[in-house]
């Protein structure tokens, strides 16, 4: 058999690293469509004469650009046959990614646990990205319900490890020569900065994006993202395509530029929910919530903790949770990530 069926939950093993294939060199070509996909503009990764102005040499690929091209490379080793994405922990970005960098994955098994029902279970996995000269650009560990092949194969012992809520403010990397001290807050698009924003805030975002089935079909292309549920609507008892759940960030998070236009750089990963299924013709709205807040050692440059909040048709502003404490029907994500803007 030369085609490739996807690893199933009985195919993991504790401590296994897997290097994942098909490196990606990036180009302004990948930014370009990134901005046709999602209203994407803030100004350090649209301009480099606004980035050299902030101490960097040009401006570095989106954040979640990076995200996405190391994510794809790992979907057909981790979750070709996936039922879900379930959360992320202890992200970083450790350094800029440029036009031009080649991007490649490789992810260590962390974490084992067979479902109740014994037709499925949970892959815990450390993934890092590397550039073209082995340096890491991203880390995260996320973990994924996979579904198993064979119903009577024997589970491993569960091993779940223990992650960090959040990763401290100390252990965020500032990209080197990043300096906020001149910055143009006319050119950026709003006014508000670090001191502006006070812990337990939320802003409504205001927009909206409906979701289009030909738009989330070539995001996924893009990223070379081959998991079966985005592509193939007999994957799913109701005949849909799921939308791939990091669509639904970049589309959050572009969306927060209305209320959040100075948070520039997304430096860390605390937590992530897919909370409900995302599909085409969803309506995608969003707010923010203000969690914490640190100095850094750059100059002119805060470090803010958010909580981001995806939503569709419906929701009530700032509605998270319903009194049993699941999430409500039209909470679609919630993220919460550091980001860093000027002081």
């Amino acid at each position: 058999m030369k085609t490739n069926p996807g690893r199933f939950f009985e195919d993991y093993r504790l401590g296994e690293v897997i290097v994942h294939a098909v490196p990606r060199t990036l180009s302004g070509g990948e930014r370009a469509l990134y901005h046709a996909l999602y209203p994407a503009r803030h100004a350090l990764h649209s301009s480099d004469e606004f980035a050299r102005a902030c101490g960097l040499r040009a401006a570095p690929m989106d954040d979640l650009i990076a995200f996405h091209t190391v994510f794809g490379k790992t979907v057909p080793d981790i979750s070709l046959n996936a039922v879900a994405n379930l959360g992320y922990a202890e992200g970083r970005w450790l350094r800029p990614v440029w036009p031009g960098d080649t991007l490649r994955s490789e992810s260590t098994v962390i974490g084992l646990k067979e479902n109740s029902n014994g037709k499925s279970g949970v892959v815990y996995v450390r993934t890092r990205g590397l550039n073209q000269s082995g340096e890491p650009v991203l880390e995260y560990v996320r973990w994924v319900m996979v579904r198993k092949r064979d119903l009577d194969a024997p589970a491993p012992g569960p091993v779940v490890p223990e992650l960090k809520k959040t990763v401290a403010a100390d252990d965020l990397i500032v990209p080197e020569g990043l300096d906020f001290s001149n910055y143009d807050f006319a050119l950026a698009g709003e006014r508000h900065r670090w001191a502006d924003y006070v812990v337990g805030e939320k802003i409504d975002h205001v927009d909206g994006v409906t979701v289009e089935e030909a738009e989330h079909m070539l995001a996924t292309r893009l990223w070379q993202n081959t998991a079966k549920v985005h592509f193939d609507r007999t994957q799913r008892e109701d005949g849909k395509r799921l939308i791939y759940g990091g669509h639904v960030i970049s589309l959050a998070r572009a969306l927060s530029f209305n209320g959040l236009a100075n948070a520039q750089v997304v430096v860390g990963l605390n937590a992530g929910a897919h909370a409900n299924p995302c599909f085409s013709g969803d309506t995608v709205r969003a707010w923010s919530e203000v969690l914490d807040k640190a100095p850094t050692a750059a100059p002119g440059v805060g470090a803010v903790r958010l909580r981001l909040v995806a939503v569709k048709d419906g929701a009530a502003p700032f509605a998270l949770r319903a009194d049993d404490g699941k999430y409500l029907a039209e909470v679609l994500l919630d993220l919460d990530y550091w980001a860093l803007m000027p002081l």
